[in-house]
């Protein structure tokens, strides 16, 4: 039986614009064939069987592709994930933190968080304007994907109308490491600005452990007073860690 071109010989034209005008390397040689070829063969099997054909250092590498085009990259994929830990802590590794890392320069960390944005609006295009208990798992999804991995606390609401439809996601307010300052008079008159009904309270802990402080416990306890008071209902409080996440109503806190 005769076999038709395989994929790579195939679509090979559709990378040569990334490799085949390779401009001189240090020495004058150009890009090694060898490379070029893994290139080649990471892009098919990325195309053939999607983000689960690959692990992540390999996935890091399509990524470093892009802005390191006349390079191995392997090498600088596998130092990032030592650091950083898996490819969800590389893209959203702060901007300081990634520049201290000898090879990555501004078309590195571009590429990374073109990446990272991406991946926040597609998570948040699934959750804006839906029904917040039909779409749950897609929440917490989204709330791992923008938090988990700040390097200091962040304070966000979501605005839900009479419905329970996620209407506004606004940033309240950023801090340090361990600490965010919240007014919770603010969080309520933001609520009657946008004539929302119910709100979900969400913060990360940059140490990766969701157990909520004293100063969690009791910063809630305020919000929850003053949203009844303007009869606008506090559905949950969700403190985002590295890998999990804890619900303060789960836990008997609300």
């Amino acid at each position: 039986m005769t076999r038709g071109p395989h994929f790579s010989e195939s679509q090979a034209a559709l990378f040569d614009f990334d490799e085949a005008q390779a401009e001189p390397l240090a020495g004058g040689t150009r890009l090694p064939s060898y490379i070029k070829d893994h290139r080649a063969r990471l892009r098919e099997r990325f195309l053939i069987g999607g983000a689960d054909a690959l692990p992540d250092y390999e996935l890091l590498e399509l990524v470093l592709f892009r802005a390191i085009p006349r390079r191995d990259v392997k090498p600088l994929a596998r130092q990032l994930l030592e650091i950083f830990g898996d490819f969800n802590g590389v893209v959203s590794a702060p901007k300081a933190r990634l520049s201290e890392i000898k090879g990555v320069g501004d078309a590195v960390i571009t590429e990374l968080k073109i990446v990272e944005a991406s991946a926040h609006r597609l998570a948040r295009s699934k959750v804006i304007n839906k029904h917040v208990v039909s779409s749950w798992d897609a929440l917490l999804d989204y709330c791992q994907t923008a938090m988990a991995h700040g390097d200091i606390e962040q304070f966000r609401v979501l605005y839900l109308d009479r419905k329970n439809v996620l209407i506004a996601d606004e940033a309240q307010a950023r801090g340090t490491v361990d600490h965010v300052p919240v007014y919770p008079r603010e969080v309520v008159k933001r609520a009657l600005e946008l004539n929302a009904t119910a709100m979900i309270l969400v913060h990360n802990h940059p140490s990766g452990d969701p157990t909520p402080s004293q100063a969690d416990i009791d910063m809630t306890a305020q919000i929850q007073m003053a949203a009844d008071t303007m009869g606008i209902t506090l559905h949950d409080h969700l403190v985002i860690g590295k890998s999990r996440e804890l619900s303060f109503r789960s836990e008997g806190l609300l």
